[in-house]
């Protein structure tokens, strides 16, 4: 047993989906989460400084003696995780778009992929997509400003609906039957992708298989929390703490943290 918790750690807020979808599978398992706000997106950013702010981040996560950490962040995972598996001994989570899943089951042969710069021009993307997607009509798209609005607290915008609409016109245009969703922050979209897609168009993330993961890392590891004592939740973020405690819609200690 061991009840030292999971580190999480994304550009900003969008990696509490991942958050929440562990919680809900492993409910005792005590959590730090960091939100490296003032920095996003980490999408525009160059792979270098990406990696540079993954090691703080982990740096950080490790000194408070997280045992498994989860790189919440489809642009960090596509263009750090490698580096930070060599460089620590811990385990490391990643997340990347579900592309497997969509082009197995699609069946107009077209899938849209909404995610940041950084992750669609990474090499393990294109490696996943090449792997998987070969014979499929993949339509990519850059979510430019999405992720920034999210951070801001806008996701029911006006703003927001009108950027979302502009990018899924060319694949909407394709037929496309699966919309694969390549950022941990765009799943807060989900309600409006909902109202403008159609019926037939399918929402692909990563949340609930990256939970799985998570817990199949460690019971495998022994590292599992079986103490039964209610969990320790801790959101830190070094910008806007309010927009955190929003987003996570629930009575859990934010913080605001200098880093």
């Amino acid at each position: 047993m061991d009840t030292n918790p999971i580190g999480i750690f994304d550009s900003g807020v969008g990696g509490t989906s991942i958050w929440k979808e562990i919680h809900r599978l492993l409910p005792n398992e005590n959590t730090i989460y960091l939100a490296d706000s003032a920095n996003a997106p980490y999408g525009t950013k160059g792979k270098e400084t990406i990696i540079n702010l993954s090691i703080k981040n982990t740096d950080y996560l490790i000194n408070n003696h997280c045992k498994l950490i989860v790189v919440a962040c489809n642009t960090a995972t596509t263009n750090a995780i490698s580096l930070l598996r060599k460089k620590y001994d811990i385990p490391f989570i990643g997340i990347e778009p579900a592309i497997k899943p969509a082009a197995l089951n699609s069946k107009t042969k077209a899938i849209g992929i909404l995610a940041t710069k950084g992750t669609l021009a990474s090499e393990l993307f294109n490696n996943t997509a090449s792997l998987y997607a070969s014979g499929l009509k993949v339509i990519e798209q850059v979510g430019e400003g999405l992720v920034e609005l999210i951070e801001m607290g806008k996701v029911d915008s006006l703003e927001t609906k009108a950027l979302l609409e502009s990018y899924l016109k060319p694949m909407l245009e394709a037929d496309i039957d699966y919309l694969v969703l390549g950022c941990s922050h765009y799943p807060y979209l989900i309600p409006l992708l909902l109202e403008l897609l159609p019926n037939h168009v399918k929402i692909i993330d990563s949340g609930e298989a990256v939970a799985r993961q998570t817990k199949n890392v460690l019971e495998s590891k022994h590292l599992l929390n079986l103490s039964g004592l209610k969990s320790k939740n801790v959101f830190y973020s070094n910008s806007n703490p309010d927009i955190l405690k929003a987003i996570i819609e629930d009575n859990f200690d934010v913080k605001y943290l200098d880093f």
